[in-house]
């Protein structure tokens, strides 16, 4: 399995399947008023965790195109439910996220994706303090998490997602094998965000060397100690 970060909520998964056939996962993708570059991805399974100016943008994924010449559109959820496609098992699991242009709290919907016998938490702009009993009980084990540390506090200090302070709660009620932070300040982004320093300090790590991208089998998993993996 190949898990790639695009910055902001955006990974790209690219797992196998049985004889050899490979299955595009793309979750979150993003547009140009972030203003980070939008790539073009390529998808047979488009999650998206919440609709959301800027990081909704399905126009940014087509289909995979297959080695026959044709082209299957991106199965599409973008709400809580079981889903199957491919050989990759989705449950999406209600949350909410912090609205910063109202004092509403707006649904946001965790994921949980299974595949090649691993199993991946994304949150999506998760904002809660705690996840649920019910919550925790749904994700159940976890993998690998992919979880948001940047915050982003206006005026009347509201944070979208959780900050960096906040995210060790989140892990340890989690508690995952791998960590993978998302959702944080990175150059030309155009929104402020914490830093990832301010999450590694919070972790007692002085610095993480960033992958350009996970290449991970069931096998690889620590059985012990966490692990945080930082994706460029």
């Amino acid at each position: 399995m190949q898990i790639i970060w695009h910055g902001q909520f955006c990974f790209q998964i690219i797992a196998h399947r049985e004889r050899n056939n490979q299955v595009n996962i793309v979750i979150d993708p993003f547009d140009e008023t972030t203003g980070l570059r939008v790539p073009k991805l390529e998808a047979d399974v488009l999650l998206l965790s919440r609709s959301h100016h800027g990081e909704d943008n399905t126009k940014a994924v087509s289909g995979t195109l297959h080695s026959t010449g044709g082209v299957d559109t991106p199965f599409l959820i973008n709400g809580p439910g079981e889903y199957e496609v491919k050989e990759v098992f989705v449950h999406g699991i209600p949350s909410f996220h912090n609205n910063v242009l109202s004092e509403e709290k707006s649904q946001n919907t965790i994921y949980t994706i299974e595949v090649e016998g691993i199993q991946l938490c994304h949150l999506g702009a998760f904002s809660q303090k705690e996840l649920t009993p019910d919550q925790l009980e749904k994700i159940g084990e976890v993998d690998i998490l992919m979880i948001p540390i940047g915050g982003f506090p206006h005026q009347n200090q509201r944070q979208e997602t959780i900050s960096s302070k906040e995210a060790p709660k989140i892990m340890s009620q989690i508690e995952p094998k791998i960590i993978i932070p998302m959702y944080y300040q990175i150059p030309k982004l155009k929104i402020k965000l914490d830093g990832l320093d301010k999450f590694l300090k919070t972790m007692g790590i002085k610095s993480i060397e960033p992958l350009p991208k996970l290449l991970v089998k069931k096998k690889d998993l620590p059985e012990e100690e966490v692990k945080i993996i930082v994706l460029k």
